[in-house]
């Protein structure tokens, strides 16, 4: 058995008209989603799925915190994660995803939340995660500092040339 097959359900199998899973997404979860930008967490999602005439509605809700690296000092930082999702699936021919529906084939009748979950959880995380002032590392952010330090924008010999040509047609646009 697979560490992602908890993540599965059996939509043909469903007895009742409304079924409720619940996750616990761990590290073990993100290391076998193979997750990039998320290291790891500790999170539970939960699924409603609600059998009507031909498809099917599931509601998601995750919550909990991820890790990811801090945008500035590379070092690990937890973030919190609280996200609604809901999705509407089917049985059909083949397997399809588009916006509004997901087609399950109706022979095996199987849908896999897992990457569906790491999908929602991901978009949940802000374009830009960095540690509150003065939790960084402060080894990296005083190498980022004297790396930064050491170029100079007006310095014309370490300059792209290409950059100083369009130097030169801004100063002339302001004249």
């Amino acid at each position: 058995m697979g560490k992602l097959d908890t993540f599965k359900v059996d939509l043909k199998g469903l007895k009742q008209e409304i079924s409720n899973f619940e996750f616990r997404l761990d590290n073990d979860y993100f290391d076998a989603i193979d997750s990039e930008e998320v290291k790891g967490g500790d999170l539970v999602a939960t699924l409603q799925i609600r059998k009507v005439a031909q498809h099917f509605e599931l509601d998601f809700h995750t919550e909990g915190k991820v890790v990811v690296a801090c945008d500035r000092c590379l070092d690990d930082m937890s973030l919190p994660i609280s996200t609604d999702n809901k999705m509407v699936a089917r049985l059909g021919d083949t397997f399809e995803e588009d916006d509004e529906w997901l087609t399950i084939p109706s022979d095996q009748g199987i849908l896999d939340v897992a990457w569906l979950i790491y999908e929602f959880i991901a978009l949940a995380v802000p374009m830009r995660h960095v540690h509150e002032e003065g939790e960084c590392n402060p080894d990296m952010v005083s190498r980022v500092g004297q790396l930064s330090t050491n170029v100079d924008d007006d310095d014309e010999s370490t300059m792209d040339p290409r950059w100083s040509e369009l130097k030169k047609l801004k100063s002339t646009i302001k004249e």
